[in-house]
């Protein structure tokens, strides 16, 4: 009995002491410049479960709870816009199995995510659905819509979930919104500028600023179809070697780091 309280109280001292630690490096990051949107690339579950000899679908659902610990950390550090890259389009392409738990991993954590109290009650954080999502199943365009609703007014930042979503069929979609906008209009100009498909972009409906720093995890220095548009010339393109759902703080400090030493160095 002794023992096993000695070692619980150890856990918790353990605990409160890496929180500390956690609070204090945030704190002295948060002196430096921060990036106003961050994305994600979340790469690397299914070579993390199958390191861990675990089922495929605890890999992404270790990767989900991962997303929910960058997202806070973000917040914390006064990111105001977080995008993640979910499920592509192309993801469809997998074994039916896969897809359907992926889909049911998708419905619960949306309607967990959206509950009174949860991460983004708590922290006043909107979320959007940034996709095609006409591609998925009712149920999940259902949470989705639900989670959208109950976030509607949160105004102290943005959280994009990207499902499922390519660049591609991003920039498709707002290329054909500004012909239909400009038809309706009777516009005579039929010219499309970069700041018309800029305008019409999903991620700019919903309010994001430009895009500072892309992650990629896992050791893959590709983009895969993933905010081609977005990632201009200001954009810090950043790969780690760390499995998503291994991906922390420790991993992140030293992306921030390098983003403050070239913000300071244009300065």
């Amino acid at each position: 009995m002794l023992p096993q309280l000695i070692s619980s109280s150890l856990g918790w001292l353990a605990d409160k002491a890496h929180a500390k630690a956690q609070d204090a490096l945030i704190a002295v990051l948060k002196a430096g410049p921060i990036p106003q949107h961050v994305a994600f690339i979340l790469d690397g579950n299914r070579r993390y479960a199958r390191s861990k000899n675990m089922q495929i679908t605890q890999g992404h659902t270790d990767g989900f709870y991962t997303l929910r610990k960058m997202l806070e950390i973000c917040i914390n550090l006064n990111v105001r816009c977080v995008s993640a890259y979910v499920f592509s389009i192309e993801n469809f392409k997998r074994s039916p199995e896969e897809v359907e738990a992926l889909m049911d991993l998708a419905e619960d954590k949306l309607l967990e995510l959206c509950q009174e109290g949860d991460i983004l009650d708590k922290y006043g954080i909107k979320l959007v659905v940034v996709g095609h999502r006409d591609m998925l199943p009712p149920r999940v365009i259902g949470a989705a819509e639900q989670a959208e609703n109950m976030t509607r007014n949160n105004n102290k930042a943005i959280f994009n979930l990207c499902m499922p979503y390519t660049s591609r069929d991003e920039i498709t979609t707002a290329v054909q919104s500004t012909i239909e906008e400009r038809l309706e209009q009777g516009a005579e100009d039929t010219r499309i500028t970069a700041d018309d498909i800029d305008n019409h972009l999903m991620t700019t409906l919903a309010g994001s600023p430009p895009l500072d720093i892309l992650i990629r995890t896992s050791g893959v220095k590709r983009l895969s179809d993933y905010l081609l548009w977005q990632c201009s010339e200001d954009t810090q393109l950043q790969f780690s070697s760390t499995y998503w759902p291994e991906f922390g703080l420790w991993d992140f400090v030293p992306i921030i780091l390098d983003y403050q030493r070239k913000v300071w160095s244009k300065a």
